[in-house]
Protein backbone atom coordinates (compact mmCIF):
# COMPACT_ATOMS: atom_id res chain seq x y z
CA UNK A 1 0.00 0.00 0.00
CA UNK A 2 1.00 3.61 -0.42
CA UNK A 3 1.88 5.49 2.35
CA UNK A 4 3.25 8.78 3.45
CA UNK A 5 6.74 9.50 5.77
CA UNK A 6 7.72 13.08 6.93
CA UNK A 7 11.31 13.10 6.15
CA UNK A 8 12.84 16.11 7.08
CA UNK A 9 11.71 19.56 8.13
CA UNK A 10 8.36 20.56 5.85
CA UNK A 11 9.26 17.70 3.41
CA UNK A 12 7.82 14.26 2.78
CA UNK A 13 6.98 11.32 0.67
CA UNK A 14 5.12 8.84 -0.56
CA UNK A 15 6.18 5.04 -0.32
CA UNK A 16 5.33 1.51 -1.62
CA UNK A 17 4.72 -0.28 2.50
CA UNK A 18 3.77 -3.62 3.31
CA UNK A 19 -0.17 -3.98 3.07
CA UNK A 20 -1.85 -4.14 6.35
CA UNK A 21 -3.85 -7.29 7.89
CA UNK A 22 -6.03 -6.59 10.86
CA UNK A 23 -5.99 -8.60 13.91
CA UNK A 24 -8.74 -10.05 16.17
CA UNK A 25 -11.60 -7.08 16.72
CA UNK A 26 -9.96 -4.86 14.10
CA UNK A 27 -11.00 -3.26 10.96
CA UNK A 28 -8.91 -3.01 8.07
CA UNK A 29 -9.90 0.29 6.70
CA UNK A 30 -9.34 2.18 3.15
CA UNK A 31 -9.01 5.53 3.98
CA UNK A 32 -10.93 8.34 1.49
CA UNK A 33 -9.72 11.01 3.33
CA UNK A 34 -7.82 12.01 6.31
CA UNK A 35 -7.97 15.70 7.93
CA UNK A 36 -5.35 17.80 7.85
CA UNK A 37 -4.48 18.81 11.89
CA UNK A 38 -2.19 21.45 13.61
CA UNK A 39 -0.77 18.21 15.98
CA UNK A 40 0.30 17.44 12.28
CA UNK A 41 1.56 20.55 10.89
CA UNK A 42 4.05 21.10 13.92
CA UNK A 43 6.21 17.79 14.10
CA UNK A 44 6.14 18.41 9.82
CA UNK A 45 7.30 21.94 10.43
CA UNK A 46 10.16 21.00 12.55
CA UNK A 47 10.61 17.51 11.47
CA UNK A 48 14.60 16.41 11.97
CA UNK A 49 16.28 14.86 8.51
CA UNK A 50 16.00 11.27 8.08
CA UNK A 51 12.97 11.12 10.45
CA UNK A 52 10.80 8.89 8.51
CA UNK A 53 7.84 9.75 10.18
CA UNK A 54 4.02 8.09 9.69
CA UNK A 55 1.54 10.27 10.44
CA UNK A 56 -2.30 10.75 10.36
CA UNK A 57 -5.05 10.05 12.40
CA UNK A 58 -8.25 11.88 11.34
CA UNK A 59 -9.35 8.50 8.93
CA UNK A 60 -13.16 8.38 6.80
CA UNK A 61 -13.14 5.69 4.73
CA UNK A 62 -14.33 1.98 3.65
CA UNK A 63 -13.88 -1.18 5.74
CA UNK A 64 -12.34 -3.13 3.44
CA UNK A 65 -11.63 -6.56 5.52
CA UNK A 66 -12.12 -7.45 9.19
CA UNK A 67 -10.40 -9.55 11.74
CA UNK A 68 -11.52 -12.41 13.71
CA UNK A 69 -14.80 -11.25 16.33
CA UNK A 70 -15.70 -8.54 14.41
CA UNK A 71 -19.77 -8.80 14.15
CA UNK A 72 -20.93 -5.82 13.55
CA UNK A 73 -19.16 -4.08 10.89
CA UNK A 74 -18.62 -5.85 7.16
CA UNK A 75 -17.05 -5.00 3.77
CA UNK A 76 -17.84 -2.17 2.81
CA UNK A 77 -19.25 -0.05 5.49
CA UNK A 78 -17.99 3.44 5.66
CA UNK A 79 -16.82 4.21 8.88
CA UNK A 80 -14.73 6.80 10.75
CA UNK A 81 -13.34 6.60 14.51
CA UNK A 82 -10.16 6.47 16.31
CA UNK A 83 -7.55 4.71 14.38
CA UNK A 84 -5.19 2.36 15.37
CA UNK A 85 -2.23 3.14 12.83
CA UNK A 86 -0.96 6.14 11.12
CA UNK A 87 -3.81 7.47 8.26
CA UNK A 88 -2.08 9.53 5.80
CA UNK A 89 -1.90 6.14 3.86
CA UNK A 90 -4.46 4.22 1.88
CA UNK A 91 -5.58 1.91 4.45
CA UNK A 92 -5.11 2.06 8.48
CA UNK A 93 -6.28 -0.16 11.32
CA UNK A 94 -9.20 0.68 13.62
CA UNK A 95 -9.93 -1.18 16.87
CA UNK A 96 -13.51 -2.40 16.44
CA UNK A 97 -14.93 -0.62 19.68
CA UNK A 98 -13.43 2.58 18.65
CA UNK A 99 -15.02 2.37 15.11
CA UNK A 100 -18.59 3.81 14.20
CA UNK A 101 -20.54 3.77 11.31
CA UNK A 102 -21.13 6.66 9.53
CA UNK A 103 -24.99 7.56 8.52
CA UNK A 104 -25.86 7.24 4.68
CA UNK A 105 -27.34 11.10 5.18
CA UNK A 106 -24.01 12.36 6.31
CA UNK A 107 -20.62 13.31 3.29
CA UNK A 108 -17.61 11.48 4.03
CA UNK A 109 -16.31 15.49 4.27
CA UNK A 110 -18.72 15.90 7.00
CA UNK A 111 -17.77 12.62 8.81
CA UNK A 112 -14.56 13.33 10.41
CA UNK A 113 -14.84 11.77 13.76
CA UNK A 114 -12.05 12.61 15.70
CA UNK A 115 -11.96 16.08 15.53
CA UNK A 116 -15.63 16.41 15.95
CA UNK A 117 -14.74 14.11 19.01
CA UNK A 118 -12.47 16.70 20.29
CA UNK A 119 -14.64 19.86 19.40
CA UNK A 120 -17.95 17.83 21.49
CA UNK A 121 -15.06 17.02 24.48
CA UNK A 122 -14.45 20.44 24.64
CA UNK A 123 -18.07 21.94 24.98
CA UNK A 124 -18.60 18.91 27.62
CA UNK A 125 -15.75 20.96 29.90
CA UNK A 126 -16.57 24.07 28.64
CA UNK A 127 -20.25 24.89 29.61
CA UNK A 128 -22.25 28.42 30.28
CA UNK A 129 -23.95 28.83 33.55
CA UNK A 130 -27.32 29.89 32.25
CA UNK A 131 -29.03 30.20 29.29
CA UNK A 132 -28.20 33.69 27.55
CA UNK A 133 -24.93 33.97 28.59
CA UNK A 134 -22.08 36.01 26.77
CA UNK A 135 -19.35 33.49 25.14
CA UNK A 136 -16.29 34.20 23.78
CA UNK A 137 -13.87 32.04 21.70
CA UNK A 138 -10.82 33.49 20.79
CA UNK A 139 -9.29 31.77 17.44
CA UNK A 140 -11.88 30.85 15.36
CA UNK A 141 -10.57 28.04 13.09
CA UNK A 142 -12.16 24.69 12.31
CA UNK A 143 -11.57 23.38 16.28
CA UNK A 144 -13.15 27.40 17.57
CA UNK A 145 -15.82 27.63 14.92
CA UNK A 146 -17.57 24.16 16.05
CA UNK A 147 -16.83 24.97 19.81
CA UNK A 148 -18.65 28.39 19.07
CA UNK A 149 -21.77 26.43 17.76
CA UNK A 150 -21.86 23.93 20.52
CA UNK A 151 -21.81 26.81 23.00
CA UNK A 152 -24.65 28.08 21.06
CA UNK A 153 -26.48 24.66 21.14
CA UNK A 154 -25.77 24.89 24.88
CA UNK A 155 -27.79 28.13 25.24
CA UNK A 156 -25.28 30.78 24.69
CA UNK A 157 -27.10 34.41 24.36
CA UNK A 158 -24.22 36.43 22.86
CA UNK A 159 -21.00 34.71 21.13
CA UNK A 160 -17.89 37.29 20.64
CA UNK A 161 -15.36 35.87 17.93
CA UNK A 162 -11.66 37.11 18.34
CA UNK A 163 -9.63 35.79 15.03
CA UNK A 164 -5.90 38.14 13.87
CA UNK A 165 -7.88 37.18 10.13
CA UNK A 166 -11.05 38.85 8.79
CA UNK A 167 -12.40 35.79 6.74
CA UNK A 168 -12.24 33.79 10.14
CA UNK A 169 -14.44 36.66 11.57
CA UNK A 170 -17.03 36.27 8.34
CA UNK A 171 -16.56 32.65 9.04
CA UNK A 172 -17.84 32.77 12.88
CA UNK A 173 -20.74 35.36 11.83
CA UNK A 174 -22.12 32.73 9.16
CA UNK A 175 -21.85 30.03 12.08
CA UNK A 176 -23.77 32.39 15.00
CA UNK A 177 -21.52 35.07 16.13
CA UNK A 178 -22.97 37.89 17.62
CA UNK A 179 -19.50 40.27 17.60
CA UNK A 180 -16.81 39.88 15.90
CA UNK A 181 -13.31 41.27 16.31
CA UNK A 182 -9.74 41.20 15.41
CA UNK A 183 -7.82 41.53 18.45
CA UNK A 184 -6.58 45.05 18.67
CA UNK A 185 -10.31 45.91 17.80
CA UNK A 186 -11.68 44.07 21.64
CA UNK A 187 -14.08 46.65 23.35
CA UNK A 188 -12.41 47.68 26.74
CA UNK A 189 -15.65 46.23 28.20
CA UNK A 190 -14.29 42.88 27.45
CA UNK A 191 -10.79 43.28 29.33
CA UNK A 192 -10.25 42.79 33.03
CA UNK A 193 -6.74 43.13 33.57
CA UNK A 194 -6.71 45.59 36.75
CA UNK A 195 -8.46 46.78 39.69
CA UNK A 196 -11.47 49.32 39.05
CA UNK A 197 -14.44 49.72 40.08
CA UNK A 198 -16.35 48.34 37.61
CA UNK A 199 -14.16 45.20 37.17
CA UNK A 200 -17.13 42.83 38.07
CA UNK A 201 -19.17 43.98 34.70
CA UNK A 202 -16.12 44.24 32.50
CA UNK A 203 -15.20 40.66 30.88
CA UNK A 204 -16.34 37.71 30.08
CA UNK A 205 -17.99 34.92 32.05
CA UNK A 206 -17.03 31.83 29.63
CA UNK A 207 -13.99 31.93 26.99
CA UNK A 208 -12.94 29.03 25.05
CA UNK A 209 -8.97 29.53 22.94
CA UNK A 210 -8.28 28.20 19.84
CA UNK A 211 -5.50 30.27 18.52
CA UNK A 212 -2.78 27.77 19.36
CA UNK A 213 -0.20 30.71 20.18
CA UNK A 214 0.74 32.58 23.40
CA UNK A 215 -0.88 36.18 22.12
CA UNK A 216 -3.82 34.45 21.68
CA UNK A 217 -3.75 32.75 25.33
CA UNK A 218 -2.76 35.60 26.89
CA UNK A 219 -5.65 37.78 24.87
CA UNK A 220 -8.36 34.96 26.38
CA UNK A 221 -7.29 35.57 29.63
CA UNK A 222 -7.42 38.62 30.29
CA UNK A 223 -10.87 38.71 28.35
CA UNK A 224 -11.93 36.24 30.94
CA UNK A 225 -14.18 37.93 33.69
CA UNK A 226 -13.43 37.96 37.87
CA UNK A 227 -14.05 34.00 38.28
CA UNK A 228 -14.84 33.88 34.75
CA UNK A 229 -14.06 30.11 33.27
CA UNK A 230 -10.96 30.53 30.65
CA UNK A 231 -11.16 27.11 28.50
CA UNK A 232 -7.35 26.52 26.65
CA UNK A 233 -7.84 24.51 23.64
CA UNK A 234 -5.05 25.15 21.32
CA UNK A 235 -1.98 25.58 23.63
CA UNK A 236 -0.62 22.38 24.12
CA UNK A 237 0.48 22.98 20.04
CA UNK A 238 4.06 24.86 19.40
CA UNK A 239 6.53 25.47 22.37
CA UNK A 240 5.95 27.16 25.38
CA UNK A 241 4.05 29.95 26.73
CA UNK A 242 4.74 32.76 29.59
CA UNK A 243 1.11 34.00 30.69
CA UNK A 244 0.31 36.05 33.92
CA UNK A 245 -0.73 33.94 36.07
CA UNK A 246 -0.97 36.33 38.95
CA UNK A 247 -3.54 38.20 36.94
CA UNK A 248 -5.34 34.58 36.66
CA UNK A 249 -5.03 34.26 40.61
CA UNK A 250 -5.70 37.43 41.25
CA UNK A 251 -9.50 37.13 38.74
CA UNK A 252 -9.84 33.94 40.81
CA UNK A 253 -10.49 32.44 36.95
CA UNK A 254 -11.19 28.07 36.66
CA UNK A 255 -8.78 27.77 33.96
CA UNK A 256 -9.62 24.12 32.20
CA UNK A 257 -7.43 22.34 29.78
CA UNK A 258 -9.94 21.36 26.91
CA UNK A 259 -7.72 18.76 25.89
CA UNK A 260 -8.33 15.15 25.79
CA UNK A 261 -6.53 12.21 26.08
CA UNK A 262 -9.57 9.54 27.58
CA UNK A 263 -9.60 7.50 24.80
CA UNK A 264 -13.18 6.29 26.07
CA UNK A 265 -14.18 9.07 26.61
CA UNK A 266 -12.71 10.70 23.34
CA UNK A 267 -14.81 7.70 21.58
CA UNK A 268 -18.24 8.65 23.43
CA UNK A 269 -17.89 11.95 21.79
CA UNK A 270 -17.15 10.68 18.36
CA UNK A 271 -20.26 8.74 18.36
CA UNK A 272 -22.45 11.22 19.89
CA UNK A 273 -20.75 14.05 17.19
CA UNK A 274 -21.41 11.55 14.46
CA UNK A 275 -25.32 10.96 15.44
CA UNK A 276 -25.98 15.01 16.29
CA UNK A 277 -25.06 15.67 12.67
CA UNK A 278 -26.94 12.57 11.11
CA UNK A 279 -29.72 14.24 13.25
CA UNK A 280 -29.56 17.54 12.05
CA UNK A 281 -28.75 18.40 16.11
CA UNK A 282 -25.87 19.77 15.32
CA UNK A 283 -25.37 21.84 11.60
CA UNK A 284 -21.68 22.18 11.34
CA UNK A 285 -20.98 20.98 8.31
CA UNK A 286 -19.84 22.48 5.05
CA UNK A 287 -16.27 23.38 6.16
CA UNK A 288 -13.99 20.45 4.28
CA UNK A 289 -13.62 21.86 1.03
CA UNK A 290 -9.92 22.22 0.36
CA UNK A 291 -9.37 18.72 -0.80
CA UNK A 292 -5.47 17.56 -2.00
CA UNK A 293 -3.69 14.16 -2.74
CA UNK A 294 -1.28 12.18 -0.77
CA UNK A 295 1.59 13.06 -2.81
CA UNK A 296 0.70 16.80 -1.98
CA UNK A 297 1.00 16.81 1.75
CA UNK A 298 3.61 19.56 1.77
CA UNK A 299 1.72 22.17 -0.24
CA UNK A 300 -1.34 21.17 1.73
CA UNK A 301 0.56 21.98 4.75
CA UNK A 302 1.70 25.37 3.16
CA UNK A 303 -1.21 26.55 2.20
CA UNK A 304 -3.19 25.63 5.20
CA UNK A 305 -0.75 27.67 7.16
CA UNK A 306 -1.48 30.31 5.31
CA UNK A 307 -5.05 29.58 4.92
CA UNK A 308 -5.35 30.07 1.58
CA UNK A 309 -8.54 30.26 -0.04
CA UNK A 310 -9.76 30.83 3.25
CA UNK A 311 -9.09 27.42 4.13
CA UNK A 312 -11.67 26.16 7.26
CA UNK A 313 -10.18 22.37 7.57
CA UNK A 314 -8.27 20.65 4.79
CA UNK A 315 -8.55 17.09 3.75
CA UNK A 316 -6.10 14.75 2.37
CA UNK A 317 -7.16 12.42 -0.44
CA UNK A 318 -5.55 8.96 0.40
CA UNK A 319 -7.15 6.80 -1.83
CA UNK A 320 -10.40 6.79 -4.71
Amino acid sequence: MKQLFVIGPRKSEVRETSDLIPSKGELLVKIKYNGLCMSDWHPWDNAPENCNMPMGHEPVGVVAATGEGVTKFKTGDRVTGLPNSSCLAEYCLMKKQYSVHIPDNLADEDALGEPLSCILSVASKLRTEKAGDTVAVVGVGYMGLGVMTLLKLQGAGKIIAVDTRRQALENAEKFGASEMYTPDEVPKKYIVTQWNDDMYERGVNVVSEFTGTEDGLRLAGDMTGIHGTLGMGGWHQDGDRKIDMCLWGWKGITAINTHERRVDFQFECCKNAIDMLSKGIWNYKGVGTHIYRLDEFDRANEEFALKKDNIIKTLIKCSD
